[in-house]
């Protein structure tokens, strides 16, 4: 073998050992997605992104690209994996009429993966197709489908429940939390589940709060600050039912002790003076009053699932 060969291939794999990450929008394009397909499956999972260490936005590797490009059915099957419907389309899928799906989404049977507000500003959910196969295709949803639903769940919507906004937001925790790669990422993630108030009842302190702010995923919406559109999507957003704050808080406070002992949140360098710190909440207590709901961290956030 020659001298010239073997330089060849050594250069050949330093490029490769090298090779640098893409920007989310290059790897849609490398991978043939629109946009919206690629964010869904990042979202899913079936697409893995990596930090970039400076806090800015996520990367996607070449070898990352290279294995979506090379599982089987490319591209076909991921895009039947990541396929969104809407009430109607999902219903015929389902085989059910769309006022019956419209029920099951309500009490919690169906899970949205997004939703986008239409030209008059009313939210419109969408559900993954392979989801809603399964679902009907399960033997013990069988009475689900057909005549009178159950006694209970009937209840539940004359009442008035509507879960699909915090099953999405299940989901969509369940999305942040596993995008976190540091204990202060993870608070933050819970932190931008809860109303800008009780999170300042649960962290007195200002400067853990600013950190958390800078931290915070932000909704992508195409509505201005405090316009009609951004009102609706933060209703969207924060969490409202009581089982879900009070999960969120305990958790946000588990979190916090985990956190902290880690690294404090960073503070100025040079500080005119001390600020007061007011009492913080009885951690030991939430710890012991929620240490079940801790261990299910991701369980509840499933449990849509089971």
């Amino acid at each position: 073998m020659s001298s010239d060969t073997i330089t060849q291939k050594s250069a050949a794999t330093a490029a490769a050992a090298v090779r640098p990450s893409m920007t989310l929008s290059g790897a849609a394009r490398e991978l043939d997605l629109k946009r919206g397909e690629f964010d869904l499956a990042v979202v899913l999972g079936r697409i893995r992104t990596v930090g970039d260490g400076a806090g800015g936005q996520r990367r996607v590797t070449r070898e990352e690209i290279e294995r979506v490009r090379g599982s089987e059915g490319f591209p076909e099957s991921l895009r039947a994996g990541i396929r969104a419907v809407g009430t109607t389309e999902g219903a015929g899928l389902m085989d059910i009429s769309p006022a019956r799906f419209t029920r099951l989404a309500r009490v919690g049977a169906l899970t949205p993966v997004k939703f986008y507000l239409n030209r008059y500003r009313a939210v419109v959910w969408l559900y993954l197709a392979e989801e809603l196969r399964q679902f009907a295709e399960t033997e013990t949803n069988a009475e689900l489908l057909t005549g009178r639903l159950p006694g209970t769940l009937r209840a539940r919507l004359e009442e008035g429940q509507d879960l699909r906004a915090r099953n999405w937001r299940g989901r969509h925790a369940d999305f942040l939390l596993r995008q976190s790669e540091d204990p202060w990422e993870r608070v933050a993630a819970m932190a931008s589940l809860l109303d800008p108030v009780q999170l300042a009842e649960i962290i007195r302190d200002p400067y853990e709060r600013a950190y958390l702010n800078r931290l915070k995923p932000v909704p992508r919406t195409s509505g201005a600050p405090d316009s009609p559109v951004a009102r609706i999507v933060e209703r969207i957003t924060t969490a409202d039912d009581p089982d879900e704050i009070r999960w969120l808080r305990s958790s946000l406070l588990i979190g916090l002790v985990q956190a902290r002992a880690q690294r404090p949140a960073p503070r100025p360098t040079q500080e005119p003076a001390p600020l007061a710190r007011e009492p913080e909440p009885p951690v030991d207590a939430v710890i012991d009053a929620s240490v079940q709901e801790s261990r299910g961290l991701l369980k509840w956030l499933r449990r849509r699932r089971a």
